[in-house]
C-alpha cells in the first residue's frame, strides 16, 4: 500500500517536504528551506542522512527556496539519486541555489567570527557551493505534459501551475495494494489575474490532492484596484520627495513588479525618473525571464511591447541595475526620487535591509510590500506595525509610510483555489498544506461547505494512506 507523510509545511507556509512510500519506492515530493526566525535555522540544520539513504527519487514542483532550498542540503547528506522538475525549474534551480550558497557563507564568516572573539565552537554551513554543483548534477528536467516513469513504476507528469516560471502542478499516478491511485500535488497555485504567467492548469481527476492553502482565508483585491493603489503610493511619495522601497522576490514579483512600472511609465503615471533593481540574483533571473520570454504570458509580452513602440530597450527607460556592492551602496546617497526593488522579499536578509537602514527613519519614504511575509520575518514585523526594528546591528524607527498591496500576489486567493478545487470531477480528499493554521482551517471550512468535499488538516508527521 501506498503512503504519505507529511514532513514540512503544515501549519507554516515553508519548508515544503512530504514523503510517498509505496511497497517498491520512496519518492520525496519537495526539500524546501524553513524561513523566518531562529527555529527556521534550527530546522534547516537537521541532518538528513536517513532520509537521503532511503530515497529512490525527488520531485520538485518549482524553484522557489521554500520548495527547494535544502536540496542542496539532502545532497551534502548522502543523496544521489534524480531531482525530477522542469526545464525552466532546472535552469532557476541554478540561479537560486548558488544564490542561498554565497549568502549562507557569507553569514556564516560573520557569526564565526563573533564566536572566535567569545571562544565559542565554529559553525558550518547548512550547504555550499559545490553541494550545489551535485544537486545540478541530479536535475532531470520533464517538460509540461511529457509522462516519465520514474522510481516504483509511478508515472509522473508536470502541468503548468501558472505561479512563476517552471512552477508545475504535480501528477502522479502511484501503483497502490494492485491498482493505481492518483495523486495530485498543486505546488503554489498561480494568480490567474497575475501578469506575465498562464493561468493554472484545471485538473479533473484525483484520489487525494495535496492543496496549498496559503490565502485559504482572503481574497486578493482586483488587480485593476492594485495597480491603480500603486501609482497613487508613486505619485504621494513623489510629492513628499522621498523614496520608494519596495522589498521583491527574485523570481516572479520583482519581474511583475517591473513590467506594471513599464506600463504605468508609457500611461504617463510614473513620476519617478530613476527605478534601481539592487539584487544580483533577481537581476539573473529577470534576464532568465527574457531569455525564456516564450513561455510568458503572450498577450502581456504583446501589450508591453507595442506600448513601448517595439523597442524592448524602451519598456522600463529609467531602469538601473545594479551588480556590484559599490553600486548598491551609491543608491543610498539618494534621499528622494527614486524606485528601489531589493531582495529579500520577506526583509529577512539581502540588500533591502541595507537600503531600510537610510530611508525607514524618513517621514517622507514609502515602503511597500507586495508579498507574503511569513510569521517571524522582519517584513511581517513591518506589516503588523512595528515601530522600531532592529537592522544590521542598529535600532531604527519605523517613520516611513508602510503600504501592503496583496493583489500583486503570485498565489491564488480563496476564491481561486475553491474554484480550481471544484474542477475535480471525482471526489478526491484535499489535504492542505503550505497555509497558517488560520489560513488551512478557512480554507478546509469552504471546501466542506461550498463544495461538499472531504477536507483533510494534516499534522506535522502525520501519514496517511493512499
Amino acid at each position: 500500500m501506498a503512503q504519505l507523510t507529511f514532513k514540512g509545511a503544515t501549519g507554516e507556509v515553508t519548508g515544503s517536504r512530504y514523503l510517498l512510500e509505496t511497497d517498491d519506492a520512496r519518492i520525496l515530493l519537495e526539500c524546501g528551506l524553513h524561513q523566518g526566525g531562529n527555529d527556521a535555522d534550527e530546522a534547516n540544520r537537521e541532518p538528513l542522512a536517513e532520509l537521503a539513504g532511503r530515497l529512490d527519487a525527488v520531485v520538485l514542483s518549482h524553484g522557489h527556496l521554500d520548495h527547494s532550498g535544502l536540496l542542496p542540503k539532502l545532497v551534502r547528506d548522502g543523496y544521489r539519486g534524480p531531482i525530477y522538475c522542469t526545464p525552466g525549474t532546472e535552469e532557476l534551480l541554478e540561479i537560486m541555489l548558488e544564490d542561498a550558497a554565497f549568502v549562507m557563507s557569507k553569514d556564516i564568516e560573520w557569526e564565526n567570527k563573533w564566536r572566535r572573539r567569545a571562544d565559542k565552537p565554529l559553525v558550518e554551513p547548512v550547504y555550499d557551493i559545490d553541494d550545489v554543483a551535485t544537486t545540478l548534477g541530479l536535475c532531470k528536467a520533464v517538460p509540461y505534459g511529457n509522462t516519465q516513469t520514474i522510481a516504483g513504476d509511478i508515472r509522473l507528469t508536470f502541468r503548468d501551475a501558472g505561479h512563476i516560471l517552471g512552477s508545475a502542478i504535480v501528477d502522479l499516478i502511484v501503483p497502490s495494494g494492485g491498482r493505481d491511485r492518483h495523486l495530485v500535488f498543486s505546488g503554489d497555485l498561480g494568480n490567474p489575474d497575475a501578469v506575465l504567467m498562464h493561468e493554472p492548469t484545471r485538473m479533473e481527476h484525483a484520489d487525494h490532492v495535496l492543496l496549498e492553502s496559503t490565502y485559504g482565508d482572503r481574497d486578493h483585491r482586483p488587480m485593476d484596484d492594485t495597480i491603480e493603489e500603486f501609482a497613487q503610493i508613486l505619485e504621494q511619495a513623489a510629492a513628499s520627495g522621498g523614496n520608494v522601497m519596495i522589498p521583491a522576490f527574485a523570481v516572479g514579483r520583482t519581474q511583475e513588479i517591473l513590467y506594471h512600472l513599464g506600463m504605468l511609465h508609457h500611461a504617463g503615471r510614473l513620476p519617478q525618473q530613476k527605478v534601481f533593481l539592487d539584487s544580483p540574483m533577481a537581476i539573473k533571473v529577470t534576464e532568465l525571464y527574457a531569455r525564456l520570454y516564450k513561455s510568458l504570458k503572450s498577450e502581456d509580452m504583446e501589450r508591453l511591447h507595442q506600448a513601448a513602440n517595439g523597442d524592448p530597450g524602451g519598456y522600463l527607460p529609467g531602469l538601473q541595475v545594479c551588480r556590484t556592492v559599490e553600486e548598491s551602496m551609491a543608491i543610498n546617497r539618494i534621499t528622494g526620487g527614486a524606485i528601489i526593488i531589493a531582495g529579500a522579499g520577506m526583509c529577512n536578509g539581502g540588500r533591502i535591509r541595507h537600503h531600510m537602514k537610510y530611508n525607514l527613519w524618513r517621514r517622507e519614504a514609502h515602503l511597500v510590500i507586495v508579498g507574503f511575509q511569513a510569521s517571524g520575518t522582519l517584513g511581517r514585523r513591518l506589516v503588523d506595525g512595528a515601530e522600531r526594528v532592529k537592522l544590521l546591528g542598529d535600532e531604527v524607527a519605523v517613520k516611513a509610510k508602510v503600504h501592503t498591496l496583496g493583489g500583486f500576489s503570485a498565489h491564488a486567493g480563496r476564491t481561486q483555489l475553491l474554484d480550481w478545487a471544484r474542477g475535480f470531477r471525482d471526489q478526491p480528499v484535499f489535504h492542505l498544506v503550505h497555509g497558517e493554521p488560520e489560513a488551512r482551517e478557512a480554507l478546509a471550512r469552504g471546501l466542506r461547505d461550498e463544495l461538499g468535499a472531504q477536507a483533510h488538516v494534516p499534522a506535522f508527521g502525520e501519514t496517511i494512506t493512499l
